[in-house]
């Protein structure tokens, strides 16, 4: 199986062009479509320069490895934006995270409906939350369940041990991707249903705090008034 337009056209549009090399976000050599030495010839060194053409290429050539690594690690079927969300995933992270990553473990257990909120844990380069990641990581997932009618699978997962760097970035869990992704929690839901009734209630608490210290304020004077009098 081969990556699709949809998925080549996100690789690109996060890798980004470069025609003279570059160190990414952890300081690996990079150049053309995120092309690393990691991923194969050529190797990448400073003052590197290529042409689109060349990079072109060299995409191509890389792409054969990245979708033999998730074709091999796969033991079901997938549809063709599946696959392409996850050839754009390990082509970032590269084979080795990927092959022990929960993303794989999910889909090989076809728990579909879990690899989106998998995929936003992979979101972090030299320790640190990148904005770009985690739009990549929800691209991804939106594209792999882009060919999915309806969920199969509910998804209330445990996250990642943190794991090493890959070709081009430094990877490790953020468990609160997983909430933002997979959704609203029971308890949140509650939080949410409990929040909108006292906002409902508002105008009335904000009624009987006046009236309050309106009789307060009354009673004070009146006493006030009694000692000044003697009484």
């Amino acid at each position: 199986m081969k990556m699709g337009p949809k998925g080549l056209a996100l690789l690109k549009s996060f890798e980004g062009w470069r025609g003279r090399a570059y160190q990414d976000s952890v300081g690996v050599w990079t150049i053309g479509y995120g092309h690393t030495s990691m991923a194969g010839p050529p190797t990448v060194k400073r003052g590197m320069t290529i042409t689109k053409a060349e990079g072109e290429r060299i995409l191509k050539r890389d792409l054969k490895k990245y979708e033999q690594t998730v074709s091999d690690a796969v033991r079901v079927d997938l549809n063709q934006e599946q696959f392409d969300a996850l050839v754009s995933f390990t082509y970032n992270v590269g084979p080795g995270n990927w092959r022990k990553s929960s993303v794989l473990r999910m889909v090989n257990a076809g728990r579909f409906d879990a690899v989106p909120a998998r995929l936003m844990l992979w979101n972090k380069a030299g320790g640190k939350v990148l904005r770009g990641l985690t739009r990549r990581r929800a691209a991804e997932g939106e594209l792999f369940m882009s060919g999915s009618k309806e969920s199969k699978f509910a998804a209330a997962e445990i996250p990642d041990a943190p794991i090493g760097k890959s070709p081009t970035q430094s990877t490790t869990n953020i468990a609160a991707g997983l909430s933002a992704v997979a959704g609203v929690t029971a308890a949140g839901r509650e939080i949410v249903d409990n929040t909108s009734t006292m906002m409902e209630a508002a105008p009335w608490i904000v009624v009987c705090i006046v009236i309050a210290g309106a009789t307060w304020w009354i009673w004070r004077e009146r006493n006030r008034k009694s000692r000044e009098d003697g009484i």
